[in-house]
């Protein structure tokens, strides 16, 4: 007789959810087919070795399993790092890490904070009125000094001429992108991950194409005005917030950045 118990159920329910997130990741990242292949050959192997117990043909797939999960991670290692990376930044989680986190934003922090936000915010307008392309990657918890090494160091503070010079057409360093962290700017013509994301509205252009991907590979804030119609947009967690407003801006920056 076969005993059923709660941990039975336990076993099942997590088995599920974890197949389900597994098939939500591979939806996303237009690798369903071969999670369906996959699932086909276990369900395949374990009929054929646990049910049929066939043990020559068994023994053929148990090498080809073990072979297998290698291939796995290197097919999907992209996948399974954003996976584990949107494990480590969902929102309880980093609410729990901040509850055990000794540091705490006082009222200095919040004032240099703003003092840091409004060039970059003011920079952004007159860049969106004029029409002239920017590109700028707001450092968080995740440091990029992988993408501040693609680029030109500046470390400078944060100013609204030094930023609006940076990106004019006649500049050198106005392709790339500006990398801002811990109230300084820490270097210009930066090269980042694009996104090879179908779902990209085909009116956003390359630097949206770039921030998105910035936002996918770490928890940096993305901020982007076009060259062709002037729109600010940002690119966090690998959302696009399009067509903001000054105070959209602000209030956006202040929120991730405290």
């Amino acid at each position: 007789m076969i005993e059923f118990g709660i941990k039975d159920i336990i076993d099942i329910l997590l088995v599920a959810i974890m197949l389900f997130y597994t098939y939500r990741v591979m939806r996303e990242s237009r690798s369903l087919n071969i999670f369906v292949g996959i699932m086909i050959f276990v369900v395949i192997w374990i009929f054929v070795s646990q049910i049929l117990e066939m043990k020559l043909l068994g023994a053929i797939l148990d090498k080809l399993v073990s072979v297998g999960v290698i291939a796995i991670i290197v097919i999907f290692q992209d996948d399974i790092r954003k996976f584990l990376y949107n494990l480590g930044a969902h929102r309880r989680i980093r609410t729990l890490m901040r509850l055990f986190s000794l540091k705490r934003t006082d009222e200095r922090d919040l004032v240099r904070l703003k003092k840091s936000i409004m060039p970059i915010v003011m920079a952004a307008m007159q860049m969106a009125k004029g029409k002239v392309g920017a590109l700028i990657v707001m450092e968080r918890n995740v440091p990029l000094d992988d993408i501040v090494a693609t680029g030109d160091k500046i470390d400078a503070e944060v100013n609204q001429r030094l930023i609006e010079n940076i990106f004019f057409k006649n500049s050198p360093l106005h392709d790339g992108a500006m990398v801002i962290g811990n109230h300084r700017i820490k270097a210009a013509g930066c090269i980042l991950p694009v996104s090879h994301d179908l779902d990209i509205p085909k009116e956003l252009g390359l630097r949206h194409r770039s921030a998105l991907g910035m936002s996918q590979e770490s928890d940096a804030l993305c901020i982007i005005v076009s060259e062709e119609t002037g729109a600010i947009s940002t690119a966090h967690n690998g959302q696009f917030h399009l067509r903001l407003s000054a105070e959209e801006l602000e209030a956006e920056l202040t929120e991730l950045l405290k």
